[in-house]
C-alpha cells in the first residue's frame, strides 16, 4: 500500500498499549477516542517501497553510489511487486532530482543548518518532501508513512523533528514556495532552484546551447528535460538481435535510430533478449553517434581496423562490434581499468570473437604502439556527464566546476593518440556525454589548430544519415557541419556530443567521399 490513502498506517485496538514502559497504566479513559497525533495511531514500521527509497538515497549520500545501481538490487532485495517498485523508483529518483529544490525548502522549515543535521534524517526529509509537493500521496499519508520509516530505522527522537518540518513544508504547495525562494533573484539562481540544478551547470548550459547554435532561451526547456524521467532505450545489436520480444512486452520502436525500441514495461532485466547481450540498454544518442562512424564514407586501403579507445563498459563497442562484423571489419576495443574491461568482454561476448579484441591499457599510448594502424576511431572521452543528468540525477549534485579542467588534458592526450593511430583517409569520432564547451568543441578546436593534418568532417550530416529522420538538425547554426550536438529537450536523447575528424592523405588532398 505504499502511494495509497492508507499507506500502511499501524491500527490501533480499543483498550490496548495502555500502560507505559514501565508497566504503569496510563491514565486514560479505556473508551477515549484517538487523534492520529496519537502515539498509538503513529505508524512504528517502514512501508518496503519507501525503505527502498531511503537506502537508495543513503547509498549515494554515505557511499558515493550510483542511484541507477543500487536500485535494482534492494527492489530485488526486498521483493518488491511492480506497483511497489515503480512507486519506490519514482520516489527515490524524484527526491535526488529535485534535491536541490527540497532542500532550499527544507532550510526555511529547520531551525539550524541542513548541514548540521544527521545525513539520514536529511535524506528523510528529502523524501518526504517530495511527497508532499510533488507525488499524488495524499498529504496524511506522506507524513504518516514518512515517520514511520523514520521511527523504524532512525529512532523516535529524530522521527518527531521529521514530523514538525514535514508539518512546515505541508502548509504551501510546491509554486508558492518557489515563488518565496526565488522572489528577486537573478535568472541562473532563480533557474537553479525552481529546477534544481548548481547554479555553476546553469550557466555551463546556457553557455552551451550558445555554443553550439542554439537559443539560451531554452534553458528552462532543457532544464526540465534533465528533471523528466527518462525512457529505456533498447538496441537490438544488428545481425543478432531482435525486439520481437521487446514489442511484445509493450516496447514502441524507436523513431529515431533504426534497431531501436523505448521500453516502459519495467524490469527490463525480465527479456531474455537482454539477458543474452544480444538487445542491450543503450541511449539512442549513443547508438547515433556509434552509427556515424560506422556509417561514414573513408577512403582507406584493404579490410577495416576500428579501434575504440575508451571502451568501458562496454555498450558502444558492442554495437560497433556487431556493425564491424557486418562490413566486414574488425574492432580493438581499449580499456584501462581491469574490471571495466572485463564488463566489455561480456558485453561482445554475443558477437562473432573473431570480430573483436578487448585490450588492457592506456588508451593515451596507443597512437605510439599502433601508429596510422586503425580505420575509424572512436574516442568517447571521460567527461563531466552533464548530458546524462536525466538518467544519473545524483550527479549534479557530486560535480564541480573544476572537474571540467580536470579532465582536459585526459580528453585532449587521448584525442592526440586517437589521432596518430588512425590512418591517412581515416575518421576519429570525438565523443562526449556533454555539451559543455571546454569538453566539445574547445578541445576539438584545440586539436585541429594543432595537428594540420588533420581535417573536420560533416559531422551532422554522418548524424543525419545514422538517424531515421534524415533532419536531426543537431549541427551548429553557422552551418559549418563541423560538429553536431543531440540535446535531452530537442531529440528525446542524451546531449551527445560528435565531432569527426579525418586525417588528410599524404597529397594533402581530402581522402573523404562526399
Amino acid at each position: 500500500m505504499s502511494g495509497n490513502e492508507d499507506g500502511g498506517r499501524g491500527r490501533h485496538r480499543p483498550g490496548a498499549g495502555r500502560r507505559n514502559a514501565a508497566g504503569r497504566e496510563r491514565n486514560r479513559p479505556v473508551n477515549r477516542g484517538h487523534t492520529r497525533a496519537a502515539p498509538s495511531e503513529r505508524t512504528r514500521r517502514a512501508d518496503p517501497a519507501r525503505l527502498v527509497a531511503f537506502e537508495v538515497l543513503r547509498a549515494v549520500s554515505s557511499e558515493d553510489a550510483y542511484a541507477n545501481l543500487v536500485l535494482p538490487a534492494r527492489i530485488r532485495q526486498h521483493r518488491l511487486d511492480k506497483r511497489d517498485a515503480g512507486f519506490a523508483t519514482e520516489l527515490a529518483y524524484g527526491a535526488l532530482r529535485a534535491q536541490g529544490t527540497y532542500d532550499a525548502i527544507l532550510a526555511k522549515c529547520v531551525d539550524r543548518p541542513l548541514d548540521q543535521l544527521d545525513p539520514a534524517i536529511l535524506d528523510a526529509l528529502r523524501l518526504g518532501a517530495h511527497q508532499l509537493l510533488a507525488m499524488r500521496v495524499p498529504a496524511h499519508a506522506a507524513l504518516d508513512q514518512t515517520v514511520g520509516l523514520a521511527r523504524a530505522v532512525i529512532g523516535a527522537g529524530p522521527a518527531s523533528l521529521i514530523n514538525a518540518v514535514l508539518r512546515r513544508v505541508s502548509a504551501r504547495d510546491l509554486a508558492d514556495w518557489t515563488s518565496e525562494l526565488t522572489d528577486g533573484s537573478d535568472p541562473v539562481a532563480a533557474a537553479a532552484i525552481a529546477q534544481s540544478h548548481p547554479e555553476w551547470i546553469v550557466r555551463a548550459l546556457r553557455q552551451a546551447l550558445a555554443g553550439h547554435g542554439r537559443s539560451v532561451e531554452e534553458i528552462g526547456q532543457l532544464l526540465d528535460a534533465d528533471n523528466a524521467a527518462p525512457v529505456v532505450n533498447l538496441v537490438a545489436l544488428p545481425g543478432l538481435g531482435d525486439l520481437e520480444e521487446a514489442i511484445d512486452a509493450g516496447a514502441q520502436p524507436g523513431g529515431l535510430v533504426r534497431d531501436s525500441a523505448l521500453y516502459s514495461g519495467g524490469d527490463v532485466g525480465r527479456l531474455d533478449s537482454v539477458r543474452k547481450g544480444t538487445t542491450r540498454v543503450q541511449d539512442a544518442g549513443s547508438q547515433l553517434v556509434a552509427r556515424a562512424l560506422a556509417g561514414a564514407a573513408l577512403r582507406t586501403d584493404g579490410p577495416e581496423r576500428w579501434l575504440d579507445l575508451c571502451a568501458g563498459p562496454g555498450g558502444k563497442a558492442a554495437l560497433l562490434a556487431a556493425l564491424a562484423a557486418e562490413q566486414g571489419a574488425t574492432l580493438l576495443a581499449n580499456e584501462p581499468a581491469a574490471h571495466r574491461a572485463e564488463l566489455v568482454r561480456q558485453a561482445l561476448r554475443p558477437v562473432d570473437h573473431r570480430v573483436w579484441e578487448v585490450r588492457t591499457g592506456d588508451g593515451r599510448d596507443l597512437g605510439a604502439l599502433e601508429p596510422e594502424g586503425f580505420d575509424r576511431v572512436l574516442v568517447d572521452a571521460p567527461c563531466t556527464g552533464l548530458g546524462a543528468l536525466r538518467r544519473r540525477p545524483e550527479s549534479r549534485w557530486r560535480r564541480r566546476p573544476a572537474d571540467v579542467a580536470q579532465l582536459a588534458p585526459l580528453q585532449r592526450e587521448l584525442l592526440d593518440s586517437a589521432i596518430a593511430a588512425v590512418k591517412p583517409g581515416g575518421l576519429v569520432a570525438y565523443v562526449t556525454c556533454s555539451p559543455h564547451i571546454a569538453e566539445t568543441t574547445a578541445v576539438v578546436s584545440d586539436a585541429l589548430r594543432r595537428h594540420p593534418e588533420m581535417e573536420a568532417a560533416d559531422s551532422a550530416a554522418a548524424l543525419d544519415a545514422a538517424s531515421l529522420t534524415g533532419d536531426l538538425q543537431a549541427g551548429r547554426a553557422e552551418g559549418t557541419g563541423s560538429t553536431a550536438q543531440l540535446w535531452p529537450h530537442i531529440h528525446g536523447t542524451d546531449a551527445m556530443f560528435l565531432s569527426l575528424l579525418r586525417k588528410k592523405t599524404s597529397a594533402g588532398a581530402p581522402a573523404g567521399k562526399d
